[in-house]
């Protein structure tokens, strides 16, 4: 596979530079810290034009982080959180192409942070080794979704959600009510799954929120960043909360395991610059840079790190 070539080629190297891998195998050094740091300000840029920079995020934290029976969890949580200044400073750029979005639109906010709060929660009470033996399908659903980004819009706009918008600069409408509550449900759903893991929601927010005639693509991307930041923020408000509570309280830690420890705080202040630097960047090439481009591109990389988690 393409990351596994890579990664044979590149962490001798690394290691090198940085002062040798660490006795569990994982990247220690300085090397570890501007691979993260970089990474990250590429994944924020790509989450704020289509989403899906925790397919590159979270393979890295994976590696660098010390080996745990929870390490992968560690780095679902560390990641939700480290990204979301990125979402937040996305969401700030497009705030030009939300000034005429309808009010309806606001109530999109309330199953978003309700469903996040919910997949946030099922990462946490269901057994690690559960969430070990998903990264592999929730990576390759997610490349998965980037691949047929295309097809799944078109479908969604024949369904009952209606046809999406023509005109480039028609104006929104409102949805009829049987309309609005499948939106409703559908982005609930889209919100459990995004705290659960959360690679892709970009993409099934696009295609949800593009058949609701909320306006041209970049008001659309608009709305979707919101939302987006809702969701990463209510999943990292609640990996926050409980992390400083497993510190002072153990039965916290016991009961969900997520304690201190379990969020690796220096990871995400690294990851909170980068992420803010590159979600800005991302907004502003956004209109510049061909989506299939970015989603091809993305995609590749999900399929080969799916392949790569897959290996024994």
């Amino acid at each position: 596979m393409i990351v596994a070539i890579v990664t044979d080629l590149a962490m001798p190297c690394l290691a090198a530079v940085s002062g040798g891998p660490s006795q569990d195998g994982s990247l220690s050094g300085w090397a570890g810290w501007v691979l993260l740091a970089a990474v990250t300000f590429v994944a924020a840029a790509v989450n704020s034009v289509a989403g899906g920079g925790t397919i590159l995020t979270f393979p890295i934290l994976a590696a660098v982080l010390p080996a745990d029976p929870a390490r992968l969890v560690t780095a679902n949580a560390t990641s939700t959180i480290g990204l979301w200044p990125g979402a937040l400073a996305a969401a700030w750029a497009y705030r030009g192409e939300r000034t005429d979005q309808p009010l309806w639109a606001r109530s999109l906010l309330l199953p978003s942070a309700l469903g996040a709060l919910g997949g946030a929660l099922l990462v946490l009470v269901l057994p690690h080794t559960l969430f070990d033996a998903l990264v592999p399908w929730l990576i390759l659903s997610a490349a998965t979704l980037f691949a047929l980004q295309p097809t799944l819009s078109a479908w969604m706009a024949k369904q009952t959600l209606g046809p999406p918008l023509r005109e480039p600069d028609a104006t929104p409408q409102a949805p009829s009510g049987r309309t609005a509550c499948l939106a409703w449900g559908m982005q609930f759903l889209v919100a459990v799954y995004g705290g659960y893991f959360g690679a892709g929601i970009g993409i099934l927010m696009l295609a949800v929120l593009g058949s609701l005639g909320l306006g041209n693509i970049h008001k659309v991307n608009a709305v979707k960043n919101v939302l987006g930041t809702v969701i990463n923020g209510s999943a990292a408000l609640l990996f926050t909360l409980l992390s400083i509570a497993g510190r002072w309280w153990p039965d916290v830690d016991a009961t969900v395991g997520l304690g201190g420890g379990a969020v690796s705080w220096p990871h995400v202040a690294v990851m909170g610059v980068s992420a803010v630097l590159g979600g800005l960047a991302g907004s502003h090439i956004a209109r510049r840079l061909p989506a299939g481009v970015v989603r091809r591109g993305v995609a590749v990389i999900g399929f080969a790190l799916a392949g790569y988690y897959f290996l024994p």
